[in-house]
């Protein structure tokens, strides 16, 4: 199967408004694959068209791509000679290492045609946004190998991703889809929460009762163990095993056999309180703990237990057996309660101790693996900050032809010019993006840098975030975690913008 088939859908795709018309263009996609190529050219075309490398990381982002060779005139490529390339790049180490995969890159680069080239840009750049979500391509999986969505969606909870989902039900239906279970050492998609505005918000919305437990600043991670052997994975699945000896101790302390469980790995201070978030984000990026700040370890979900599955059982009972494994210091703070006063009060001791919030959960909720579901709401204080837009940049995918990714500059009383806090394109809603297009194209200042273009800082918007971090990557040293839009603020000049020293003092506050 050739590239600018899987390029062409995908262009299909984004241009679709339509769930249905999504769905379809996939399953077709899917059906071509598995006809020409079988399991593993389904894999890869699933994974593709879901914005993932089945590499993950081959070391390849923009910077690699903000300078490429004139496209192919015809497309020649195949799905399986890209995918190989892909495995070949991600393979270079040692000295020369960058040049040597820049020079591949131009390769492949000079083989692809002008659609292939984008395809391929926004698929290594992270940009490939074109509405293939979980939901749309689990009912495409569904429809290509006509079995019950309902059987793919629980593959791919059990599984924890789609790719390998989908190359089992299109060569193997049913029966295959059927071989997916809970197993100690092979990850699951983690359940994730929607949001609630306040924990009386959150109670209402529980039918009343919730479990509430402290929502730590730390890095989640799923917890496997199989007689002497732990593994440890990430949110978003990577194992990260060796980098946290802690962790492994204490899993191995536990009198259990077998385990899958859920916690919160933090760096925390002699006082007890946590250290910023980086402290800890530090030793997910070294292969060994080597001299980085200890870490601790709380557990707050419990998925398997020496040969039973609890994952189908409520929080209540999960939490229970929890309770009867693991030692109370080594467990999330927690309290039960229908009362909005002691909830609240749980809230503000929380914070008061360093930490992001809580989670309220229903008592009655299964655990969700891989989705986010109704069972489980976060609750934390928003922060938001009035800046000004500093430059924009054009969109893929459902959004190209928007002036959509925005940068973001608090005001420097000092110099009298902006300071740099980090890009967004969270929060904005379509009659939101139309208007910023517009507008940013009044404001253009005529320099533009690729697909980067650059403003008169004229334009201030509200941002809400939830926290400052340290950062290497703008010049001011500091940058905003999790920005989103919540509305543009005409009624504001740039002079009213917040300043950098403001963004500081929080960074210092641990906001």
């Amino acid at each position: 199967m050739l590239l600018a088939e899987v390029a062409a859908a995908s262009a299909d795709i984004a241009s679709a408004s339509a769930r249905r018309a999504k769905t379809d263009r996939l399953a077709a996609l899917l059906s071509r694959a598995a006809a020409d190529g079988g399991a593993h050219l389904v894999a890869v075309t699933a994974s593709w068209l879901s914005g993932d490398l089945p590499q993950r990381q081959i070391g390849v982002g923009r910077s690699a791509l903000r300078s490429l060779p004139p496209p192919a005139s015809t497309p020649t490529l195949t799905v399986a000679d890209v995918d190989a390339r892909f495995t070949r790049i991600g393979a270079v180490a040692g000295k020369g290492a960058r040049t040597a995969r820049a020079e591949l890159v131009r390769d492949l680069f000079e083989t692809a045609s002008g659609t292939e080239q984008t395809f391929l840009r926004r698929l290594l750049s992270g940009e490939l946004r074109q509405g293939a979500l979980a939901g749309v391509m689990a009912d495409a999986i569904a429809g290509a190998a006509g079995v019950p969505a309902a059987d793919v969606r629980r593959a791919a909870m059990l599984a924890g991703a789609l790719p390998s989902v989908a190359a089992a039900a299109l060569t193997g239906g049913r029966p295959a889809l059927a071989e997916f279970r809970l197993r100690a050492g092979q990850p699951v998609g983690p359940m994730l929460a929607q949001t609630a505005t306040g924990v009386a918000d959150a109670l209402r919305r529980l039918g009343g009762t919730a479990v509430l437990e402290a929502k730590l600043d730390g890095a989640r991670v799923q917890i496997h163990r199989a007689g002497s052997a732990v593994s440890i994975y990430t949110r978003s699945l990577d194992e990260v095993t060796g980098r946290l000896p802690e962790v492994v101790a204490a899993t191995l302390a536990l009198p259990a056999t077998d385990l899958i469980a859920d916690a919160e790995a933090i760096a925390l201070r002699p006082d007890g309180r946590p250290h910023r978030f980086q402290v800890t984000a530090a030793r997910f990026g070294r292969r060994q703990a080597g001299d980085l700040e200890p870490l601790s370890v709380f557990f707050f979900d419990l998925l398997h237990l020496d040969g039973r599955d609890l994952l189908d059982l409520p929080t209540r009972d999960r939490l229970a057996a929890l309770d009867t494994l693991v030692p109370g210091a080594q467990r999330v703070d927690r309290l039960v309660t229908a009362d909005p006063d002691a909830a609240q009060q749980f809230l503000d001791r929380t914070l008061a101790a360093g930490h992001e919030g809580v989670m309220a959960k229903s008592p009655s909720a299964p655990y969700e693996a891989g989705r986010r579901g109704a069972g489980w709401l976060k609750v934390k204080p928003v922060h938001t900050l009035d800046l000004v837009v500093l430059a924009v940049e054009w969109g893929s995918g459902r959004r190209t032809g928007t002036l959509s990714n925005i940068h973001l500059g608090a005001r420097d009383p000092a110099t009298g010019g902006y300071v740099m806090l980090g890009k967004t394109f969270k929060g904005m809603t379509d009659a939101m993006l139309e208007w910023q297009t517009r507008r940013f194209i009044e404001l253009a200042d005529g320099s533009t840098e690729g697909y980067v273009v650059r403003l008169r800082p004229e334009q201030v918007v509200e941002i809400a975030f939830d926290g400052v971090q340290g950062s290497t990557r703008y010049p001011g040293g500091l940058a905003l975690r999790f920005a989103r839009v919540v509305r543009y603020r005409d009624d504001k000049s740039p002079a009213e913008a917040d300043t950098v020293d403001t963004v500081r003092a929080l960074y210092e506050q641990g906001g």
